[in-house]
């Protein structure tokens, strides 16, 4: 009898095991078009044109006179930034975008990088491609795809470029070398945006792959936060043969273990893989999470359900676009600057980064469509989507921001990438880290995260939670503020 209920049990656990075990599902690859009308019945163009950002004295005066116009609203005494962007301070930041605020000397800047537009699924995209100047002898570069998110645009990439293709001139090892390729998202910035409805971060992974893909590149490195984190990690869901490296400094992963671990994890953190660290920056779960998201995410319920309705205005009104989109960058860097009058923004950016990101929306006009992505994504509700549900089974880094909006433990982000090799808790950055003013540059970290090449490893060693294995991570490398 004992024997027979041994045999049993041992069978059931088997056959569970085999029904439940993880399956290295692909998203299927599928094509689609996103342009006006119907699809023509030619081959779409292919080619790859230069492309450059142009302003005129037409488009500086009429900014102007938008911001000339400002109706002024006093805020509340002692509110400083919990009602939103405090107007005494937004008065200061219009003030100086039109009086000192140079859009011809910033575009300038944004020409520093190539540029270049092709037609990809009836759309065109816009990406800046930048090759390393030199390479030390018999090396090539290693092709590293970056994607922004919002209310960003690849103008956040711009001060690590150089540490990235050039690392050997900033102070930094040549180790590794890469040639760096940043598209807007569709609807963003100088990408255009989709005619149609249902265009959705797999839609975009699918896009920048057929972008690589038209560069030359059939395998290669991709990173991302925000929607980037999402993208990236549909393109290796998508195309996993061609993904040689994911990184990430967000994750959205949501499913019953993380929400069951969170609520018991103060009690039972080391019982279920809970770091001090990660009991730091989640306890207590009521403020640090709940109430925190509460806080940060009324954005995203509008722009999940109307984003036309609230884009009309922003569309319409330059210091309201900048209002709404600049508060981002202060709650998101830290939740705490919400006790000053002036957002803590100039402790972490200057102006002029700050409102050359906001030219990005307003002078292409793509404030409405950048905020449908939400829609097309999230209108649906969580875990609707099959890629959701995946699991991504390619090499992936990962780097943990002390003020990012939500902190992700290793336990969490392994639970959806398996194949985890690096897990960085980073001293110091939150949402916009690659933006943030670096005064002491990431050189004192350089040796623990030029470390990517090793990725191809077919077996990843243990991610480590302190400092970059010998595998891969651009964690703590052009992202670190130490």
């Amino acid at each position: 009898m004992w024997l027979e209920i041994l045999l049993t049990s041992v069978l059931g656990f088997a056959i569970y095991w085999f029904i439940s075990r993880d399956k290295e599902e692909t998203l299927p690859l599928e094509d689609g078009w996103w342009g006006p009308g119907t699809r023509p019945t030619g081959r779409e163009d292919e080619s790859i044109h230069p492309f450059k950002v142009e302003t005129s004295d037409e488009e500086i005066h009429d900014l102007h006179q938008r911001i000339d116009k400002f109706r002024f609203t006093p805020p509340l005494e002692d509110s400083c930034f919990h009602y939103g962007f405090n107007s005494n301070y937004l008065k200061k930041v219009i003030s100086y975008w039109r009086n000192e605020f140079n859009w011809k000397k910033q575009v300038e800047i944004l020409n520093r990088y190539p540029h270049f537009k092709t037609k990809i699924e009836g759309l065109d995209i816009h990406f800046i491609h930048v090759k390393p100047p030199q390479l030390p002898a018999g090396r090539t570069p290693k092709p590293l795809l970056m994607v922004h998110g919002w209310p960003g645009s690849f103008y956040e990439f711009y001060k690590i470029i150089p540490l990235l293709t050039d690392p050997k001139n900033h102070g930094l090892s040549d180790e590794h070398v890469f040639e760096v390729i940043c598209p807007s998202i569709p609807g963003y910035g100088f990408s255009e945006a989709s005619s149609k409805k249902g265009f959705n971060s797999v839609a975009t992974a699918r896009i920048f792959y057929k972008l690589m893909l038209r560069l030359g590149f059939q395998e290669f490195y991709i990173q991302g936060g925000d929607w980037g984190a999402l993208i990236c990690t549909n393109m290796a869901q998508l195309v996993p043969s061609h993904v040689k490296g994911l990184h990430l400094n967000m994750a959205l992963v949501l499913s019953n273990f993380s929400t069951l671990t969170l609520l018991l994890g103060r009690r039972f953190g080391r019982f279920l893989g809970y770091t001090e660290r990660d009991v730091e920056l989640l306890y207590p779960v009521k403020e640090k999470v709940f109430y925190s998201l509460m806080r940060e995410s009324g954005y995203m319920h509008i722009q999940c359900t109307k984003p036309d309705t609230v884009g009309s205005a922003l569309n319409d009104s330059p210091v309201g676009l900048a209002a709404y989109i600049l508060e981002k960058f202060s709650t998101w860097t830290n939740t705490e600057f919400r006790y000053l009058e002036d957002g803590g923004l100039e402790r972490k950016f200057s102006l002029d980064d700050l409102l050359t990101n906001v030219m990005l929306y307003w002078t292409t006009a793509t404030i409405v469509s950048s905020q449908r992505f939400y829609k097309e994504n999230l209108g649906q509700g969580w875990m609707t989507q099959k890629h959701e549900r995946m699991k991504v089974y390619v090499p992936t880094g990962f780097s943990a921001f002390p003020s990012e909006l939500m902190h992700t433990p290793e336990k969490w982000v392994r639970f959806k990438y398996p194949k985890l090799i690096s897990y960085s808790y980073m001293a110091r950055g939150g949402h916009f880290a690659a933006l943030r003013n670096q005064s002491c540059s990431p050189r004192t970290s350089a040796s623990s995260c030029q470390c990517w090449s090793s990725s191809d490893h077919p077996t990843p060693p243990p991610a480590s939670l302190h400092k970059c294995p010998p595998g891969f991570s651009l964690g703590r490398y052009p992202f670190s503020e130490e």
